[in-house]
């Protein structure tokens, strides 16, 4: 180690919250930005680093890495990891320092605790939510897009009103028809993608201060849009069967809480559908406390298996439920894409809050999209990843059970992307996560579906972007991992489902 590099490690989770490699990353950044790490001065190799400090190499390539996107530390093969040279203006004046705002700050902290893959290329990729790229269908959509150039001429490239295009809206207005949705075209508000109709619908009923109900664990997006509007979030845990009813009945009482956020349909990151009677029970609670309800249903299109169950928004007979679409997952994520569907003076309040934000979305996207669903070519599309998604699961679970871990269960979801495993007690996911990237596999670790970020024996697996005799190399990757983690523990129960 250089003599001026002093690097001190917390490994207890309960007094630091953040991974090994960014407590590293982090220590680097200090003192380089205290000049006790001169510009262009080596940093120690990664083994010798790795070595000193007790972890594994993976661990500090990691730190290096997240210094080396920052711009902080450059890299050169054979030569090793130096400081970045600074760039000084004629006058030597000192680099601009910008003040942010609290709620930036925030952000920028809770970004700082999302997991870090790196650019393992071969690892096996069970960590993410995009849908596989093989499976777009690029030429049929192309064809769509043209078309949309074609016959809309110069007028598609102008704004258009900040509802979004009627053509679309009426396509999506009949195929919400077959999940036992009926809204009109002028009930359904276009948006870009889940993520803006999120910040969307939490910005119609809450102020900076006000609070969210969340189901915990929860999509970890949610967590940044309620940060990022000055909302304090407000936790509820999930049980087998969808959120704790007695424990949302509290948690709705509070007057602070001004709208709850659910996935009562494939729940992210947990995979599981609440039963009917479930959504029942939680429509009335949110009726007695007079909460209004965001249902995101971001892969409602994608159930292979089992019986649909009807969204909130269709049990609703009083405009409670604000209902939440998306392309991002069942079609491809550059559509940006999504649609709130509510009712009457929602719908006014909804269109406004998005000309304020935006002024108007893509009409060639949504004028394409809308032709793409009017001549069958998205039914087509689903029937073809309702296929795969349906093998790719079963060769995941298969896997698990081959396997046979001691001590671990898993969800088996109906449809969408991912199931939710659970290890025994005291692994930290964070920690397996590190291990797991040195054997090429990737997870989420359950820590960043935790609304403050503390340590989980869960993660999260997905079949999304892997093919299935990938997802069996991965699962058997994994379970080695696990089993050195859990080697020296005492023996539990086999793995099962929940």
């Amino acid at each position: 180690m250089v003599p001026s590099m002093r690097i001190s490690l917390d490994r207890d989770s309960a007094r630091d919250r953040r991974p090994v490699y960014q407590q590293i990353a982090d220590q680097i950044r200090a003192q380089i930005e205290a000049t006790r790490l001169e510009a262009g001065e080596k940093l120690p190799p990664i083994r010798h680093l790795a070595r000193d400090l007790g972890v594994n190499r993976d661990t500090v390539a990691l730190a290096y890495e997240a210094l080396a996107e920052a711009g902080m530390v450059e890299s050169s093969v054979g030569r090793g990891t130096f400081v970045t040279e600074t760039q000084r203006g004629v006058e030597d004046a000192p680099p601009f320092e910008p003040s942010f705002s609290a709620l930036t700050d925030r952000l920028l902290a809770f970004d700082r605790g999302r997991p870090r893959f790196g650019s393992a290329d071969t690892a096996v990729p069970m960590h993410s939510l995009i849908p596989d790229p093989s499976l777009y269908p690029l030429d049929a959509f192309r064809r769509a897009l043209n078309r949309a150039l074609q016959e809309g001429g110069p007028e598609l490239l102008l704004y258009g009103g900040p509802q979004g295009d009627p053509r679309l809206r009426a396509a999506l207005a009949q195929h919400l028809r077959r999940a036992s949705l009926d809204p009109t075209p002028e009930e359904i508000v276009l948006c870009h993608g889940a993520s803006q109709g999120i910040s969307l619908a939490l910005r119609l009923f809450a102020a900076p201060g006000d609070s969210v109900a969340i189901e915990e664990p929860t999509y970890n997006n949610v967590l940044a849009a309620a940060l990022g509007l000055g909302l304090e979030t407000a936790p509820v845990p999930m049980r087998e069967v969808g959120v704790d009813l007695a424990a949302l009945d509290r948690t709705l009482a509070r007057p602070e809480v001004k709208v709850f956020y659910t996935i009562p349909t494939f729940h992210n990151p947990m995979g599981t559908t609440t039963p009917i009677s479930h959504r029942q029970a939680v429509l009335e609670i949110a009726r007695r406390h007079g909460v209004p309800i965001i249902e995101d249903g971001y892969e409602m299109d994608l159930r292979f298996t089992g019986r649909a169950v009807p969204p909130l928004a269709a049990l609703d007979a009083s405009g409670l439920v604000i209902h939440l679409f998306s392309f991002s997952k069942s079609l491809f994520p550059g559509a940006r894409v999504g649609a709130l569907t509510a009712r009457d003076r929602t719908v006014d309040a909804l269109v406004a809050l998005k000309q304020a934000s935006d002024l108007s979305d893509a009409l060639p996207l949504q004028v394409a999209l809308a032709a793409f669903m009017e001549n069958g070519d998205y039914d087509r599309h689903l029937t073809r990843m309702r296929r795969v998604l349906r093998e790719r699961r079963d060769g995941l679970l298969e896997a698990l059970e081959g396997e046979a871990l001691e001590g671990v269960r898993w969800t088996v979801p109906e449809g969408g992307y991912q199931i939710w495993v659970e290890l025994p007690e005291g692994i930290d996911t964070r920690d397996l996560l590190t291990d797991a990237i040195g054997a090429g596999v990737l997870f989420a670790p359950g820590s960043q579906f935790n609304h403050d970020g503390r340590a989980s024996r869960c993660l999260r697996l997905t079949f999304a972007m892997a093919e299935t005799a990938d997802l069996r190399l991965g699962v058997a990757r994994l379970a080695r991992c696990i089993r050195e983690r859990s080697e020296r523990r005492p023996r539990a129960a086999a793995g099962v489902h929940i």
